[in-house]
């Protein structure tokens, strides 16, 4: 039986403090953190705190929610110009993968 479902990959900031022998990387747009021994460890970390966050917000049906309070707002994909400073900003791309429940999008009410 093939398995589908909807892969999104959310760009987040990150800002990487190094506190005695850890790296401590936080994503401020969210209010999460983590941290590893390496550089990359506490930005892999980052990425799977932030998934398992949205995850669990997702699960409790609070997700719309946290990301308004967060200030988040949707918008239009377009090209926009970037803000001062935005290309010498960190990112984590954390990869989200959304599988339907059982029955599927058969069940989806558009």
């Amino acid at each position: 039986m093939e398995r589908y479902g909807i892969t999104m990959n959310v760009k987040l900031p990150v800002e990487i403090l190094k506190r005695e022998r850890w790296y401590v990387a936080s994503c401020p747009a969210l209010d999460v953190a983590s941290q590893g021994e390496t550089i990359k460890k506490a930005k892999d970390n980052l990425s799977e705190a932030v998934s398992l966050f949205l995850i669990s917000c997702l699960e409790r049906g609070t997700l719309e929610q946290v990301l308004k309070d967060c200030g988040f707002t949707a918008s239009q994909l377009t090209k926009r110009k970037q803000p001062i400073g935005y290309h010498r900003r960190k990112y984590i791309n954390v990869p989200l993968e959304l599988l339907p429940n059982i029955g599927g999008y058969h069940n989806c009410r558009v």
